[in-house]
């Protein structure tokens, strides 16, 4: 008997993080906020499918029609993402600290990495199924958007005596400023992105009692990810001229601590019709596990010591 529940003891942890993980998606998809955010982001997808606008010649037609259909979504869904995934982990912790639930929790007993590991997951199942949603809606948008593009190139075309071949390949290039493998990967490195600032906001929750504080200084350091390459590039630069070994040292020990949100923005290329290699997105996969990985174990580390 002893040795059947150490077995189920010892197998539980995965089913533990996914309980913790459901409950906290359910607990979060209650919250109307969040029903008013991503109603506001399908809004901006959505309205793409209207205002056709008039072009003097048929290959910019192409080029700015679905170049702001991808750019007016992508930005939808990152600021959504971002503002999700931090808002929501800022409001976990000390909810169920009010809630006493945290207390019920731990008492029975849960370890806490497993506690804190199913509230970060039911964050991001929620950010993953709203990019979803969206995500289905822009590929949706811009299936019908280059659809109609196409038809009106090639009309304009003839009607100006395009020869056949000019037009095929007006064809070809306003195809690939539609859905493709690219734009998926796109809206991977969004998640991505969300998926670090949501392990970020968690390790400052673990040591703050404001939720307003977490949400603030999460934001505060993903503005300064914007620019932590350059600065990096700045400081090294000036190490040149003295000591070089302790500049290279210290932008080492910033990039390992401080994410470069730069990295994620493959989206830009991505917009303008460019393929993004497979490589560039297992690097940015690797990255954003790092820095997740990183952050959590970091606030379970905090977490462990704290008195509840």
């Amino acid at each position: 008997m002893s040795q059947t529940k150490h077995n189920r003891t010892k197998g539980s942890h995965a089913g533990r993080i996914l309980v913790i993980a459901t409950h906290t998606f359910t607990q979060l998809v209650r919250m109307k906020v969040f029903y008013f955010m991503g109603f506001f982001a399908v809004i901006v997808i959505a309205s793409n499918f209207f205002d056709l606008p008039q072009h003097e010649g048929p290959e910019s037609v192409g080029a700015n029609v679905l170049r702001s259909i991808k750019s007016w979504s992508l930005g939808a869904m990152t600021l959504f993402s971002v503002v999700l995934s931090v808002v929501a982990t800022a409001l976990l912790l000390p909810k169920d600290v009010e809630d006493r639930t945290l207390y019920t929790i731990l008492a029975k007993p849960v370890p806490r990495f497993d506690y804190l590991a199913g509230k970060l997951l039911g964050v991001l199942m929620l950010v993953f199924v709203s990019l979803a949603c969206m995500d289905l809606l822009m590929t949706a948008v811009l299936h019908i958007r280059t659809g109609m593009v196409v038809a009106q190139q090639a009309e304009m075309a003839a009607a100006m005596g395009w020869p056949q071949d000019a037009i095929d390949s007006l064809r070809s290039d306003t195809l690939a400023h539609g859905p493709n493998a690219a734009l998926q990967g796109a809206v991977f490195a969004v998640f991505l992105r969300a998926a670090i600032m949501a392990s970020l906001a968690l390790l400052i929750s673990t040591f703050s009692t404001s939720t307003l504080f977490t949400t603030i200084v999460s934001f505060l350091i993903y503005f300064i990810g914007h620019f932590q390459a350059d600065a990096r590039d700045v400081y090294l630069h000036a190490g040149q001229a003295g000591e070089g070994v302790f500049a290279r040292l210290a932008a080492l020990l910033l990039s390992l601590v401080l994410p470069d949100f730069q990295l994620f923005n493959v989206i830009d290329a991505v917009i303008e019709g460019q393929a993004l290699p497979l490589l560039a997105v297992g690097k940015l996969a690797l990255v954003g596990l790092y820095y997740a990985l990183f952050f959590a174990f970091v606030s379970w580390f905090i977490f462990a010591d704290k008195e509840f």
